[in-house]
C-alpha cells in the first residue's frame, strides 16, 4: 500500500511568501497546500501542487447551524463549489457555527437541512464539502461540532457521499482522546485530516502525548485515499519542522 498523501495548510506558514512556500512544500515531499484563496490555487499549481481543501466561505462560529444564514451561505458555497470543481480542488471545509444557547439536537436537525441543500451540488460536482471537528475547551469556545459523535450522525443524517467530516487530530485529541479507536469506527465519514502537537497545537514531536506514527499507521489500514494536511503552528525553524512531521507520517 503506498505512504500517505501528505498536506500543509497555508495559514501556519503564511510569513514565508506563497511561491517560496511553494517551492519548499514541493522539494520536501509534499503533494498539497491547503486553505487557499481561488486565486491563490494558480500560484501552487505553477510548482505542480494542487489546493486540497479550499479556504471557505463561512466562518467557525456563523455557519448553518442558524436557519437565518441559510439563504446568504448556501448560494456562497453552491459557487465556491462550482469554481473548486474547475480548478481541481477536492475539498472545500466548512463549519457547524458556534451553539449560541441552541441545543445539540436543534443545531443537528438544522444543519443536516442546510447540508442536504448543498449535496446535491457537491454530488454532481465531485466534490466534498468537509464539515471540521474542532475543540470548544481552548480554541474555539461554544462551537457546535466538537465530538466526533455529533459529526457523525450530521453526516448520517444528510446521507450523501461528498458531505463527510474534517478530523482534526489535535482538536479531537483536547475534547475527547480515544483517536484511533475514533478513526477506526467512523473513518467512513472522514474525508481529511489534520495534525497538531497537544499540547500547545505545535511540532509533532516527542514533547508532546500524540504518538502519529501509530495513528497514520490507523488512518492507512482504514484504506484512505484522501489527504493528511499539517496544521501546526512552528516554534522553530518552519521548514525543519515541517520535514519531521513528513518523516513522521510517511508510515
Amino acid at each position: 500500500m503506498s505512504s500517505l498523501r501528505q498536506s500543509v495548510s497555508r495559514w501556519c506558514f503564511s510569513k514565508i511568501p506563497l511561491p517560496e512556500f511553494a517551492r519548499m512544500a514541493k522539494e520536501i515531499g509534499l503533494e498539497a497546500i491547503e486553505l487557499l484563496a481561488p486565486e491563490e490555487w494558480p500560484v501552487i499549481r505553477e510548482y505542480g501542487l494542487i489546493c486540497a481543501v479550499s479556504q471557505p466561505v463561512d466562518t467557525i462560529t456563523d455557519s448553518l447551524n442558524r436557519r437565518e444564514n441559510h439563504a446568504r451561505l448556501i448560494p456562497l458555497m453552491k459557487a465556491r463549489l462550482h469554481e473548486c470543481a474547475a480548478a481541481g480542488v477536492p475539498n472545500l471545509v466548512c463549519f457547524s457555527g458556534n451553539r449560541r444557547g441552541q441545543s445539540d439536537e436543534e443545531g443537528l436537525e438544522i444543519c443536516a437541512e442546510g447540508y442536504k441543500e448543498l449535496a446535491g451540488t457537491a454530488e454532481k460536482l465531485g466534490v466534498t464539502l468537509c464539515v471540521e471537528l474542532l475543540n470548544s475547551k481552548i480554541n474555539h469556545a461554544d462551537y457546535q461540532c466538537d465530538h466526533t459523535a455529533w459529526g457523525v450522525e450530521l453526516c448520517q443524517r444528510v446521507g450523501s457521499e461528498r458531505i463527510k467530516l474534517l478530523y482534526d487530530i489535535y482538536h479531537m485529541q483536547v475534547m475527547e482522546g480515544d483517536v484511533i479507536r475514533n478513526i477506526r469506527d467512523h473513518h467512513a465519514y472522514i474525508a481529511h485530516y489534520h495534525t497538531a502537537g497537544n499540547p500547545g497545537r505545535n511540532e509533532i514531536d516527542d514533547d508532546q502525548e500524540l504518538n502519529y506514527p501509530a495513528i497514520m499507521r490507523a488512518i492507512k489500514a482504514t484504506g484512505f485515499k484522501g489527504f493528511v494536511g499539517h496544521e501546526f503552528v512552528p516554534t522553530g525553524d518552519p521548514i525543519s519542522s515541517l520535514k519531521q512531521a513528513i518523516a513522521l507520517c510517511k508510515v
